[in-house]
């Protein structure tokens, strides 16, 4: 190895980014030095010269002996100052309450009882903000709770797809059922003129709501599969039909509510300035509006009320469509009501970046190293924060985001909690085998969890599917995180399924997820069916050998006997499965609807485009009609009687 490739992967851990990483199998792979000197390009740490990689160590070292813009600590526990702040004589602290407190920093800490808040310390001529945690999660108490997960867009109503309208009926009547919770996978903004672009993981911003949802364009329903291209065009209408009919006082009262709120009204111009250049992402709008605050953008605004107005009035409907099926649910009984879904990134083409670009991460997507289940890997088309912006704007952006996700919502799951620690990031361009793990600021990050949890009084659910960092289970343990056990991922070191009583106390007990077959469509192979169409018959012979094995193991499991798979109809085993799950003594159960209907598709297989109808699936009757079915009531009772809150 040069004395520059050694420079080079010198500079990369300094960064934060890993040299090498651990596969599912615990063997170790090296990050190539030519792609840590791509990634570490696109962070703007230039390494392809020896000036270049001497005027990146020098900027590391001004950044580490720069004084820092945020701290966080532990309520209970003194906060060690890191150097650039030790030895300056005394302090105050203004606390979020209202009161003060004068500190000496002659020791290098602060002391251990600040109450939990974001307070600031003021030292000398520099305000820091100062975030102390609670040590813990908000925790639910009574006994454990259990709920469906619900695809929204999938609830049949009176338009194409399920909306916020169609998700409060859904709270109230699983709350007459028994029920504490419904799971929903994430709300945030799309593109308002996407005619492709529909997963809701992959958002154009996590701080505001996917308006469409809120809308219930003026015609039947039709079929199992949503239409998204006509179903948007027509939810769009239907919102301009319902703006154009507001009075002249709900006007000024939208005028007033933009005023107060600036980021609504910069994402209400992006949605207006979206349409406007056909939908497309903002990097291929004319380079004038590429800066929110340009002459461009101003103008247009100006120009052009109606347009960004028209938006304003799409996130008002929606926030109080969304709030109402959360009032709904907790009215009826439920004691967490929504978990809401935090999705792990946002499209780079969309609001979130556009309005703050400082605070992603940019020429750099996220994604996953090769694994079995990926040969060459994942990359998720997303961006997300980068640890040097969230620094450099003291936390704001995760903590608006938080913030958002928890609104109006009892729970809150967040995708791919380990990039809480650490995410695979790629350069543009590059093959996601090209990437490497990029460190975040962890303890910050899980601090600002914990506080704002609390504030909100909502559980927190972790995924944690996958390979963990190391030491992320027991720092999602300790701030009281809950885990996803999931059936199918539940195994012993014999390959069998994990017994009900081996799941923790501290985790949500689910048959699947949108990500995994259904229990039907598992036992029928259902999902092996549509693999076949994009695997080699090699793979797929494979594929259908270990299912068959797998099938007895599950079996056996559940009803512990051995039977061989003809002997067993479906129904069988998805009421064996979600017995199994409701005898978990985990605090959250959840069954996706998809499962209490015995359904065999799931709404969404990972690694598929046009392969399989992701995210359209419709549910095959209202909900009301479909808790009225032996089998879902008879599926529901399963779960109340075995997790019937006693009384007190």
């Amino acid at each position: 190895m040069s004395e520059g490739e050694r420079q080079i992967r010198t500079l990369a851990r300094a960064v934060g980014l890993a040299n090498r990483w651990q596969d599912v199998e615990g063997e170790w792979h090296e990050v190539a030095t030519d792609d840590l000197a791509a990634i570490l390009q696109a962070l703007d740490y230039p390494a392809g010269t020896a000036a270049d990689r001497k005027r990146s160590r020098d900027r590391l070292v001004a950044e580490r002996d720069a004084a820092p813009t945020f701290l966080s600590g532990d309520v209970g526990r003194s906060l060690a100052l890191p150097r650039s702040l030790r030895n300056m004589g005394t302090a105050t602290i203004r606390l979020e309450s209202g009161g003060t407190l004068t500190v000496d920093l002659g020791a290098g800490r602060l002391p251990a009882q600040l109450e939990p808040g974001y307070h600031r310390l003021h030292i000398q001529d520099r305000e820091i903000t100062l975030a102390i945690a609670p040590a813990r999660c908000h925790a639910l108490g009574g006994g454990p709770a259990w709920g469906p997960a619900i695809q929204i867009p999938s609830l049949r109503g009176d338009s194409p797809f399920g909306t916020f309208d169609d998700l409060r009926q859904a709270a109230g009547l699983f709350a007459q059922a028994g029920a504490d919770l419904v799971a929903i996978s994430p709300v945030h903004a799309l593109y308002p003129g996407g005619k492709t672009h529909f997963s809701p993981y992959a958002p154009s911003s996590r701080l505001f709501l996917n308006s469409a949802l809120a809308i219930a364009p003026a015609e039947a329903a039709s079929g199992d599969l949503i239409d998204w291209p006509h179903a948007r065009d027509a939810a769009l209408a239907q919102l301009r039909e319902a703006f154009d009919a507001l009075s002249q006082g709900d006007r000024q009262a939208l005028e007033e509510h933009a005023r107060q709120h600036p980021a609504l009204k910069r994402h209400a111009l992006f949605d207006a300035l979206h349409l406007r250049h056909d939908a497309l992402p903002w990097q291929d709008w004319p380079p004038a509006f590429h800066d929110p605050e340009g002459s461009a953008a101003r103008d247009f605004a100006r120009d052009n009320p109606d347009e960004v107005a028209l938006h304003i009035f799409a996130q008002v409907n929606a926030e109080r469509r969304l709030a109402a099926a959360q009032e709904q649910a907790r009215v009826k009984g439920m004691r967490i009501g929504l978990i809401a879904d935090l999705a792990v990134g946002v499209d780079p083409g969309g609001s979130d970046v556009w309005s703050n670009p400082e605070a992603f991460l940019r020429h750099l997507t996220i994604g996953a190293p090769p694994d079995p289940l990926g040969p060459t890997g994942q990359n998720w088309g997303l961006t997300t924060f980068s640890p040097a912006g969230l620094r450099s704007e003291s936390f704001a952006p995760w903590i608006a985001t938080i913030r958002a996700a928890l609104r109006h919502a009892g729970g809150l799951r967040i995708d791919h909690i380990f990039g809480l620690q650490r995410l695979w990031i790629i350069p543009e361009g590059a093959k996601s085998s090209r990437g490497a793990y990029l460190s975040y600021p962890v303890d910050d990050l899980l601090r600002i969890l914990t506080l704002e949890s609390h504030r909100a009084g909502s559980v927190i659910v972790g995924e944690n599917l996958g390979t963990p960092p190391e030491g992320f289970g027991k720092r999602m343990a300790a701030r009281g995180i809950i885990g996803m056990k999931v059936l199918w991922f539940e195994r012993t070191e014999d390959e069998g399924f994990a017994a009900p009583s081996d799941y923790p106390h501290l985790s949500m007990a689910m048959t699947g997820t949108h990500d995994t077959p259904t229990v039907a469509g598992w036992w029928q192979g259902r999902d092996l069916e549509w693999q076949a169409g994009f695997r080699s018959p090699q793979d797929m012979k494979a594929a259908t050998t270990s299912r068959r094995r797998d099938r007895k193991r599950l079996w056996k499991r559940l009803a512990g006997e051995a039977l061989p798979f003809p002997e067993v109809a479906s129904d069988q085993v998805v009421d064996a499965a979600i017995a199994h799950v409701a005898a978990a003594p985990s605090q959250l159960k959840v069954v996706p609807m998809e499962d209490y209907l015995g359904l065999e598709d799931q709404p969404n297989m990972p690694g598929t485009l046009d392969e399989h109808p992701n995210w359209r699936r419709r549910l095959p009757d209202r909900i009301e009609n479909l808790l009225k079915r032996p089998d879902v009531a008879r599926r529901a009772a399963m779960l109340r009687q075995r997790n019937d809150v006693p009384e007190v």
